[in-house]
């Protein structure tokens, strides 16, 4: 229990001291170029777009929501606004049809109209609030798919337990908090999902557990091919691996195995398909993956943005889009989230640094 504890203490620090972005430290293939977006972003977390540009950014410990506009489009935002507060872990912020929707762990909450009252914001609504309260692996990433429903994850409350299908799984609703059904379990803590484009199939990030040693299990890159697919967790993890406890009697290939495994303990948050034209040819279709860095681990693993590039549903090439958010074991930045933007260039929150960076492709 005492390492619990002090484990939860140093993230606790991790996530409330800001550093301040060191771009110089940033390594990206040749032609790429990082630059802030956004440097007072506190927390920040999840990122999504509105209709008319408006980047909306939800956060961990500042309970707060932000709206960033970019009026002079030069890439990089001239105006930060608080558009919600005092939020439980408002880290899921998904747009919709003018409205944003938020995730605080056990509410879905949304703000109507909110591009055209940034400065004068409505009061967030309670969509739906049957959640689970507990905030261990409570707060939520957010995203509506292409069925138009709202798609929203339920972590496991621990490390390592077996709470039957009330925890561990993915979920979706109507946009309006009606009909929310199961859509896969066994996933531990997703914080990270997307459509791939033309197979509308959804992949997922997916955090494996804790305290069995530096290498093993490995976080995992997923592909729902069905609704109610069974991830694994808790009796197999990255696929191939029992768990010494909860595995006991079972088999791993009663259970989907992972598409990719993205290395032990990266904390792989974020992913998005990239479709725009700015970056090469060759990032077409690809996945990029924020991976926000282990706390646990004897030598620290993650700490940047990784590209997953595919053909089909097969993975060709795990390799790194932007590093340098830790030398020599410290960190200065955590990415969270990854984004693409119209133009083609992606945006990247850093939950440590308290920043949002846009990445750009000019040879």
């Amino acid at each position: 229990m005492r390492r619990w504890m002090f484990a939860l203490l140093g993230l606790l620090a991790v996530h409330t001291a800001n550093a301040a972005p060191q771009l110089d430290k940033l390594t990206l293939p040749k032609g790429f170029h990082v630059a802030i977006y956004a440097d007072d972003v506190a927390n920040a977390r999840e990122i999504a777009l509105g209709a008319k540009g408006t980047v909306f950014v939800g956060s961990n410990d500042a309970g707060k929501v932000y709206a960033l506009t970019d009026s002079t489009g030069s890439g990089h935002a001239d105006k930060v606004r608080v558009v919600a507060s005092g939020l439980q872990l408002p880290v899921g912020v998904a747009f919709r049809n003018g409205d944003l929707y938020i995730s605080a762990v056990s509410k879905i909450l949304v703000l109507r109209d909110i591009e055209n009252h940034l400065d004068d914001p409505p009061k967030p609504q309670v969509v739906y609030d049957k959640f689970p309260t507990e905030t261990h692996h409570g707060w939520k990433f957010i995203a509506f798919g292409p069925d138009g429903k709202l798609y929203v994850p339920v972590g496991a409350p621990c490390n390592i337990c077996d709470k039957g299908k009330d925890y561990a799984k993915i979920t979706r609703m109507n946009a309006d908090g009606s009909g929310l059904e199961d859509v896969a379990y066994g996933v531990r803590n997703t914080v990270g999902f997307d459509w791939q484009p033309g197979t509308r199939q959804m992949w997922f990030t997916d955090n494996g557990r804790d305290l069995l040693g530096d290498e093993v299990p490995s976080d995992e890159l997923n592909r729902l091919s069905r609704t109610g697919e069974h991830f694994g967790y808790p009796y197999c993890h990255q696929g191939d691996i029992l768990d010494p406890e909860f595995g006991k009697g079972k088999n791993c290939k009663d259970y989907a195995p992972p598409v990719l495994k993205l290395g032990a303990h990266v904390a792989s948050l974020g992913l998005r398909f990239y479709e725009g034209k700015q970056f090469p040819a060759g990032y077409k279709g690809a996945i990029i993956i924020a991976e926000h860095g282990s706390w646990n681990r004897t030598r620290k693993s993650g700490y940047r943005v990784m590209t997953v590039r595919l053909h089909g549903d097969k993975v060709v090439a795990y390799e790194p889009l932007i590093e340098g958010f830790e030398q020599n074991e410290t960190a200065w930045g955590r990415p969270a989230d990854v984004q693409p933007l119209p133009d083609g260039s992606v945006l990247v929150s850093d939950d440590l640094a308290g920043a949002v960076y846009r990445v750009t492709y000019q040879p």
